[in-house]
């Protein structure tokens, strides 16, 4: 593949897409199919995937495309769109990195060590990083940062997400993110949260003025669903998003690698993809 930057017509965004034959692989090939400013040139599986050599369109279900799915990209391409395990997310950060392609990912579960890998990339080539790549859930990101400045410490903060029975890591990405973005607003007024704290049981005492609670539920089909709740003696207050497609998170990511292609190296957030000048 070539090794320059950025697509030479700047007329489409080219698409690689990893986990082709997934569940979010097949809707972003099918959404990319219907956006006019991109095209999927490249869809990728494990070398011991039986959806090697199989027209990528036809797995989408929109119909033959000519994209074969290959355990490694037979075409050049401007950003890779990977949802996947994590050993997968490396595998493809690696071609990213040599071929100097951006990347964007909203793989979860991550280890530190893998994590410390995709921020050192990220010196190399654009990567947007992102637990959630919906709209409404980075709006409740914002939100949660604010309500967590505004709100002192006689407001408990209870977290709640719910996935379906498949998902390997608790709590979600999200769930994380929505933490985070509390305990960085609570610090305005009454420093770094007190504990966080992963469910409950037994003889637990009072709750420690401060503690941020976690609770994650795995049932059924449940695409995703957050909450976050602050609640003092007199009143609570509820933040909610029910997701009910992973087409939510497919646009999101495709949106996403419409922003970064072209971009300089660096690590990236959907904050910066919607938020940003």
């Amino acid at each position: 593949m070539s090794s320059e930057t950025n697509n030479p017509t700047n007329s489409q965004v080219r698409l690689a897409i990893s986990g082709a034959n997934g569940r979010m692989g097949r809707r972003l090939i099918a959404l990319a199919s219907e956006d006019p400013g991109l095209q999927v040139v490249s869809a990728l599986e494990h070398s011991k995937s039986p959806s090697i050599g199989k027209d990528a369109g036809e797995l989408a279900g929109i119909g033959a495309n000519g994209v074969i799915v290959a355990n490694e990209p037979l075409a050049d391409f401007d950003v890779l769109v990977d949802f996947s395990l994590p050993a997968g997310t490396m595998h493809w950060l690696g071609h990213c990195l040599e071929a100097r392609r951006s990347m964007v990912t909203g793989t979860t579960g991550l280890s530190p060590d893998q994590r410390s890998a995709v921020d050192k990339a990220a010196g190399e080539i654009a990567i947007v990083s992102a637990p959630n790549m919906s709209v409404g859930v980075n709006v409740m990101l914002r939100v949660a940062k604010m309500l967590g400045a505004t709100l002192d410490a006689s407001y408990d903060i209870e977290i709640t997400e719910a996935h379906h029975r498949f998902k390997v890591d608790a709590p979600s990405g999200t769930a994380i993110a929505l933490r985070d973005a509390v305990a960085e607003g609570r610090t305005v007024h009454d420093g770094p949260a007190a504990s966080i704290v992963y469910g409950r049981k037994g003889e637990t005492g009072a709750r420690a003025p401060g503690e941020i609670g976690m609770h994650s539920l795995r049932l059924g089909g449940v695409v995703g669903e957050h909450t976050v709740a602050f609640a003092t003696l007199g009143e609570t207050l509820t933040l909610g998003h029910t997701a009910y497609s992973r087409d939510t998170f497919a646009t999101g990511a495709l949106h996403a690698a419409k922003w970064l292609s072209g971009r300089p190296a660096g690590m990236y957030s959907m904050q910066d993809v919607l938020f940003s000048d």
